[in-house]
């Protein structure tokens, strides 16, 4: 499964009143890894960012000057997110401007480019209700370090939100991702080795090793909302 983690700065906070994107960062995920097949650039919107947006920004009408126009990149972005389930925090907002400028060169909605798009904001609220679920809060909830986000840019915060996402939707087949293996072909010989019971060595948990896993089923009891699997009773030996 192809994921896009995308977000996007601005000159402003209404692509109807002519605002513009500055800049685009987009981080890709596969089967829940991060690829490092980002995409990153920065538009000239041939026009200054209002003052408010500037401030959380940072990037200045001199720096984007020679910087590509939308029009520039447009297929480039179409190609990378083809197919692919975009994720985005607060997504109306990103989506109304990407459509926009869209629109502007005469293309479909960026919707109708992609599989799917999926809201973390609406998940967060969903997870978290009555709480605070901006990427900072989230980042603070869980554990991610945002220490180095002075400013906003697009490509950073795209990759906050992709760990924030990970962190989100871990749930339980998480503890199991990284122990598939590949199926052993037809042909393949299979030699099964039995150790009789009275030779195997029990390591019990020490008191550290409990409370640690204590603390993990904790974790994701919080996250289930409820008692996960492994708090379960065994079932009595017949």
């Amino acid at each position: 499964m192809r994921q896009i983690v995308l977000d996007t700065e601005t000159t402003g906070l209404n692509p109807r009143s002519g605002d513009r994107i500055i800049e685009i960062g987009c981080v890709e995920i596969v089967n829940r890894r991060l690829t490092g097949n980002n995409f990153h650039l920065y538009i000239n919107p041939e026009r200054d960012s209002e003052e408010g947006a500037l401030a959380v920004h940072g990037l200045t009408t001199e720096f984007l000057s020679d910087k590509p126009k939308f029009a520039e990149i447009a297929a480039e972005l179409r190609d990378y997110v083809r197919g692919a389930e975009i994720i985005i925090h607060n997504a109306p907002f990103d989506l109304a401007f990407l459509d926009a400028e869209f629109e502007r060169l005469g293309l479909p909605r960026f919707k109708e480019h992609v599989d799917s798009v999926t809201d973390t904001l609406v998940q967060a609220k969903e997870l978290h209700p009555g709480k605070r679920n901006s990427l900072d809060a989230l980042c603070d909830r869980y554990g991610i370090s945002n220490a180095h986000r002075v400013l906003h840019g697009a490509l950073l915060d795209a990759e906050l939100l992709a760990e924030v996402y990970l962190a989100m939707t871990r749930g339980q087949n998480s503890l199991t991702i990284d122990l598939t293996v590949d199926a052993p072909s037809a042909d393949a010989e299979q030699i099964i080795v039995a150790t009789p019971a009275e030779e195997m060595i029990v390591l019990a948990a020490d008191e550290s090793e409990l409370a640690e896993h204590s603390t993990l089923l904790d974790k994701l009891d919080k996250e289930v909302k409820g008692s996960c699997i492994w708090r379960a009773e065994p079932a009595p030996a017949n």
